[in-house]
């Protein structure tokens, strides 16, 4: 199998290229520099420049590239960077996808998010679940669409909408080491929000098992077993062996990150489920989240 990914020096992205090179797959990785090689594409996503050529005889494509919501604070220009880089880049790819000829991609799969879903509460969230209304559920809803052309091409489009991913070495989980190493683990704010997780193990295996699977559409790409922050707190607090008691205030990130990024990121609740994944037959090696700690805190990676 031949497979071209943006995103790939990112956390999900280079460790898929890794897997799936591993696995005996031709991997392309599509740079934004000057290809080292044969083994890569080169695009421009702000110039609307990737050659359609350069994807003829590629099976798939995994598209993962886009700003990081929580690296700085959301400013109205910040806001419509978070928007544009997956808007612009995703429909970029689709229409190289849908161009490529009769040598195009069989499967164009692209990053989404459980923010799709909004605020929900307690609300069991599957992939038929409606959107919701904040300002990452509309960037989702727009990232989703811009994948249009090349579903209108007949090329199978995946949504890959996912959770809180545990890594040893990226993403929230590291932040998190610190205090809770020093015993100072804390619930944000009441914590009964929901938190919907995947392992970068799982994220990864979940992603190549739709690589060979005829799975269109929206995939929630989490563990069968999501928890709430306060849930999450204590398996924390258990896979470090420190107790983990305390909690922060909601006003202290709200003050220093601002109401609407902190709510986002640190106080949204969203219960969802893999239901596609699940009833595809897909077996996660981590479905419970106090194993999942042990695991990530124990290897490498997730």
């Amino acid at each position: 199998m031949r497979v071209a990914i943006t995103g790939s020096g990112g956390l999900i992205g280079g460790t898929l290229a890794g897997e799936l090179t591993a696995a005996g797959a031709d991997v392309v990785r599509i740079v934004r520099r000057a290809p080292a090689g044969a083994s890569e594409l080169r695009w421009d996503p702000p110039a609307g420049e990737l050659d359609p050529a350069g994807l003829a005889g590629v099976d798939a494509v995994v598209h993962l590239a886009g700003a990081g919501i929580g690296d700085r604070r959301w400013s109205a220009e910040r806001k419509r960077v978070i928007l544009d880089s997956r808007t612009a880049s995703t429909a970029l790819i689709a229409r190289a996808v849908a161009g490529a000829g009769s040598g195009r991609p069989r499967a164009l799969l692209v990053a989404s998010a459980v923010g799709f879903y909004g605020d929900r509460g307690a609300e069991v969230l599957t992939e038929s679940a409606a959107p919701g209304g904040d300002f990452l559920a509309s960037v989702c809803r727009e990232w989703e669409s811009a994948a249009s052309p090349a579903a209108e091409a007949g090329v199978r489009v995946v949504h890959l909408r996912t959770g809180l991913v545990l890594a040893r070495h990226g993403g929230l989980l590291p932040k998190m080491l610190l205090p809770f190493r020093a015993g100072l683990g804390a619930r944000l704010g009441s914590g009964g929000q929901w938190w919907s997780w995947i392992t970068l193990r799982d994220e990864v295996r979940a992603i190549t098992w739709l690589l060979d699977h005829e799975v269109g559409g929206p995939v929630n790409l989490v563990a069968p077993r999501p928890v709430t922050n306060a849930e999450f707190t204590r398996a924390l607090g258990r896979a470090v062996h420190r107790p983990a008691v305390l909690a922060v205030p909601a006003f202290a990130p709200r003050l220093a990150l601002g109401r609407e990024m902190a709510d986002a990121l640190m106080f949204t609740s969203a219960r969802v489920e893999p239901r596609v994944l699940t009833a595809g037959g897909f077996e996660f090696a981590h479905p419970e989240l106090d194993g999942a700690l042990r695991g990530v805190l124990a290897g490498p990676g997730g």
